[in-house]
């Protein structure tokens, strides 16, 4: 059975702490790929942390979850260092 997963990773840089949520099938695959300037437009050239994941049976329900976190300002700012 393949999982998918929702995750948020976090970077700290001279701009700021900044966040990014998404979702995957390979967590590891996936976060390679964005420190290797590979993932999303906005994920290059930072170096990111695996900060939260959650695990799915279905596509459907990781894209879901992933919509409403990116809409929860609060979840994102409960990981911001302090």
């Amino acid at each position: 059975m393949t999982y998918c997963f929702v995750y948020l990773l976090g970077t700290t840089g001279c701009d700021g702490f900044r966040t990014y949520i998404g979702w995957t099938t390979d967590l590891e695959r996936r976060l390679e790929a964005h420190n290797s300037g590979k993932g999303a437009r906005s994920t290059a050239g930072r170096q990111w942390q695996l900060l939260y994941a959650e695990r799915y049976l279905t596509r459907s329900e990781a894209m879901s979850r992933e919509w409403h976190l990116k809409k929860d300002r609060s979840f994102r700012k409960a990981f911001a260092p302090t």
